[in-house]
């Protein structure tokens, strides 16, 4: 179906791939991952033709089309939604504008041009395109009535929901997405995950969402050193069997038929629990015919992220009056919202308006007033906040030592051996420690926001989209010391696995109060009963 051959790319004396050769088939999802910085969107933009490589080809099978999630939002600001979705396919799109101008300008002359072109358009099922690309923006939450409505007039984040409409329309033979599930609500990537599963056709996708690779991947595509490989199963199946690889590799003692027999039994433990879905039985056979020499350790670095309290908390945590915000526009975020923590909860604080949520932290860390109510923090409350813009952090030009040298208590932790240690623990070791913090990626910012985190010992911690910037190795290790962590969390994410394993309660704000429950993720949001008190509390349901 694509193939890459002897593909090689170099930025100066940097080489972001050496001599890469793989294959994608129909009929497989591809989820490509890799560290920060190794190629993940460059290898997409290659396959996609928006960039070339130094050396080597990309060859797709002719006759066979290409789709791509369109990442410039306002590419198609002068077009309709209906338009800007059918524009997807662009041998049809090209067809219809044809004989549009044909009938413009009709006469005698081009009639038979019409006819021939009409036969073709028949051909490619055109006649219902209209039809099933409103059909497709009816299911990703766009009402018929914005369907004619120009793109320049849309949210930008229903612009995204029709650039991915767009990118699936026509069932596309090959169809490469970059990270397709940032600004979708939890809703709507559940559709996608269900649309993708059952998707006959070869997808090509990076995302930073393990729940969502999980359930559409039959592959996962590993960039490491340069190469890219194929390795079966999804991403969880990957990352399992890389650490266990990685610890045989360790046991030096241990004998290589214990090894395989452990390796083994862990394949077919995986394969029974292969989540059900249209590609399961396929993933399955194909993870009982791995061979052991197939799985191999990862040389990736996972951050150490240990959050210790300095002091255990009281059983007074947080209490949350009749507190309301409205956005610098006069638009109603939340109202009416009372949240009584207890000590340990683990809460995920969730709204379809992501600007309500990030009201709410800033409100409860005093950096911005409520319209209405009042907040009190427990008397035994010490808190830690990591905001989703964190910029402000870092508008001083100084080394990472002394950024973080900022939160230190006592002399022993000024000292630049102890500074080094929290960054270290973070990946910044050896000259890293020394970079100015106002040349950092978003990632790395987000990693140093963590370093202050864990030296500040909070026995509350307050995330907002925690997981924005980081790499799947970071988010991983993230997400386990959360788990882990004794003390009481309140956070807020677009990563399905971080709510469903950290969470214990849901609180979700809205313009009409709050909901309120101790269940896990998954179960709240398949609670029909709540599903429809929320629609009641949202005063525009497309928000």
């Amino acid at each position: 179906m694509l193939s890459v051959s002897n593909l090689s790319v170099q930025f100066g004396k940097r080489v972001l791939f050496d001599e890469v050769n793989v294959a994608f088939t129909q009929g497989n999802c591809y989820g490509v991952i890799g560290a920060n910085g190794a190629g993940k969107s460059t290898f997409l933009k290659i396959l996609s033709g928006q960039q070339d490589p130094t050396s080597g080809h990309v060859h797709l099978e002719p006759t066979k089309r290409m789709s791509i999630f369109e990442q410039n939002h306002n590419a198609y600001d002068e077009s309709t939604v209906l338009e800007t979705v059918i524009m997807g396919n662009k041998p049809l799109f090209k067809l219809k504008s044809e004989i549009d101008a044909l009938y413009a300008d009709y006469s005698d002359e081009n009639a038979d041009k019409i006819g021939e072109l009409q036969v073709q358009f028949e051909e490619m099922d055109g006649w219902n395109a209209d039809s099933s690309a409103a059909a497709m923006l009816s299911n990703l939450g766009i009402p018929a009535e914005m369907h004619f409505t120009t793109m320049a007039e849309m949210d930008s984040k229903l612009k995204v929901r029709v650039l991915l409409a767009q990118a699936l329309f026509g069932n596309p033979d090959v169809l490469i997405m970059d990270e397709p599930t940032n600004d979708l609500d939890y809703e709507t990537i559940q559709w996608l995950e269900n649309f993708l599963a059952h998707y006959e056709n070869t997808v090509i996708v990076v995302s930073h969402d393990r729940h969502f690779l999980d359930a559409v991947c039959t592959h996962i595509s590993d960039i490491d050193f340069g190469k890219m490989n194929h390795y079966s199963g999804n991403y969880t199946f990957w990352y399992e069997s890389s650490q266990l690889a990685a610890r045989q590799r360790a046991q030096q003692n241990k004998k290589s038929e214990e090894k395989a027999k452990e390796l083994q039994e862990f394949i077919a433990r995986f394969s029974a629990n292969v989540a059900k879905s249209k590609q399961a039985t396929s993933r399955k056979k194909m993870l009982s015919k791995l061979k052991i020499e197939d799985i191999k350790p990862s040389s990736r670095r996972y951050p150490a992220i240990i959050f210790e309290r300095e002091r255990e908390a009281g059983d007074q945590i947080l209490n949350v009056e009749s507190l309301s915000a409205t956005s610098v526009d006069g638009d109603l975020l939340f109202k009416n919202v009372n949240i009584n923590l207890a000590k340990g909860d683990k809460v995920a604080i969730i709204s379809r308006d992501s600007r309500a949520t990030s009201a709410f932290y800033e409100i409860i860390n005093n950096n911005r007033k409520a319209d209405a109510g009042d907040f009190k923090w427990g008397v035994t409350t010490n808190q830690s906040y990591l905001p989703a813009d964190n910029s402000d952090f870092f508008t001083q030009n100084i080394s990472l030592v002394d950024w973080l040298r900022q939160w230190a208590k006592t002399e022993e932790e000024r000292e630049e051996v102890y500074i080094r240690g929290f960054l270290g623990k973070m990946l910044f070791s050896g000259e890293e420690a020394l970079k100015k913090c106002t040349v950092l990626s978003g990632g790395e910012k987000v990693r140093c926001m963590l370093s202050r985190m864990m030296m500040l010992r909070a026995n509350v911690l307050m995330l907002d989209e925690p997981t924005n910037h980081l790499d799947l190795e970071s988010i991983t290790a993230f997400n386990n010391s959360l788990k882990n962590f004794k003390g009481t969390v309140l956070f807020t994410t677009h990563d399905h696995e971080y709510a469903q394993t950290v969470a214990d309660r849901i609180i979700e704000i809205t313009p009409k109060g709050n909901i309120d429950r101790y269940l896990t993720f998954d179960d709240y949001m398949s609670d029909k009963t709540i599903k429809d008190q929320r629609q009641k509390m949202y005063v525009d349901s497309v928000k």
